[in-house]
């Protein structure tokens, strides 16, 4: 009987050790990025990819995107996957979002998923185009009072803090801006350059290149911060307007991934986030490398999600009214 024991204990050790293994050779990981190619999340998750890879000696690392659905379809793809390390969700502030803007929450973030580590921190900048009067958030302001209802502004999807930061302002300032969501950054910034959209909290990225270029002006950092990369332009806090939290774009996996496949997968990612590389291509893009453990994920995580809920309680928003 004590052999028998023995014997069903070492299979299960083995049992075990296969479960946790990876990568799981000849299977692909895969970052599903919840939005179409071209955006900040999208640039982010192909240069991790590439870098993941390469610490894994070159295991094959895709990126598939999964835009639609304010990123239900891509989480859920997910949250739905084997919790074997190889489907990972890189997300924005969104995820810890979501719960609190439905009434049936479709998923909790921590109970559904499993933090890993943010590939990066920053925050939305909010732009107009050229063609608009104005250069700075008082400027807008005055403009939205004289002329209700004129300006309209993206979102990359509804809930999104892209969405959130400009329901905020309509709220603090008390101007009447028309809300226009799209399914990705990439949508709502080509919409933006043609004029189509006149504002837009977008990501660091796409706003600092796309004022580089003269084709839109960046109002004001909607962060309790300014950004390193971009120290002359005044965040929205400084401008009387209390939009905006510190974001991150992280890696999720789904729910019961075992220790040390977490520990596994944070350790190939985070030796690419922390690169010189990434850190430098971040940085240009107006974004900071984080790579921060598991457990400070979830901290992190959970504050934010109990913040951005008491904004979402006092802008009113709700997508299953």
């Amino acid at each position: 009987m004590r052999k028998i024991v023995a014997v069903l204990g070492a299979l299960a050790l083995v049992a075990t050790a296969q479960a946790q293994q990876f990568p799981i050779p000849g299977k692909p990981i895969r970052f599903v990025v919840p939005f179409p190619a071209g955006g900040q999340t999208d640039i982010q998750a192909r240069a991790l990819a590439q870098k993941m890879s390469e610490s894994l000696g070159g295991h094959s690392v895709i990126v598939e995107n999964k835009p639609g659905g304010s990123t239900l379809i891509g989480a859920r793809e997910v949250q739905n996957s084997a919790p074997d390390g190889h489907t990972l969700l890189y997300t924005i502030a969104t995820h810890v979002q979501i719960p609190h803007l439905y009434k049936v929450p479709p998923w909790d973030a921590f109970r559904d998923f499993t933090p890993i580590t943010a590939g990066s921190k920053s925050a939305t900048v909010l732009t107009a185009h050229v063609s608009l009067p104005f250069n700075d958030v008082k400027g807008l302001v005055a403009y939205a009072k004289a002329n209700p209802g004129k300006l309209n502004f993206a979102s990359f999807s509804p809930g999104s803090s892209s969405h959130l930061n400009g329901e905020n302002l309509k709220r603090l300032a008390g101007i009447d801006i028309v809300h226009v969501p799209y399914k990705g950054s990439g949508d709502a910034m080509r919409d933006h350059l043609a004029g189509v959209v006149q504002l837009f909290f977008d990501g660091p990225t796409t706003a600092i290149a796309n004022s580089r270029t003269g084709k839109v002006k960046m109002l004001g950092h909607a962060a309790e911060t300014r950004m390193a990369s971009q120290p002359d332009l005044p965040t929205m806090r400084e401008q009387g307007y209390d939009v905006g939290l510190w974001g991150y774009i992280w890696f999720w996996g789904p729910a019961n991934m075992p220790d040390a496949t977490v520990q596994a997968v944070y350790q190939h990612l985070a030796k690419g986030i922390l690169s010189a590389e990434i850190k430098e291509l971040f940085a240009k893009g107006g974004s900071e490398a984080a790579g921060m453990p598991p457990a400070e994920m979830a901290r992190t995580a959970r504050d934010l999600s109990e913040r951005w809920g008491a904004v979402i309680r006092e802008v009113g928003v709700q997508l299953d009214q």
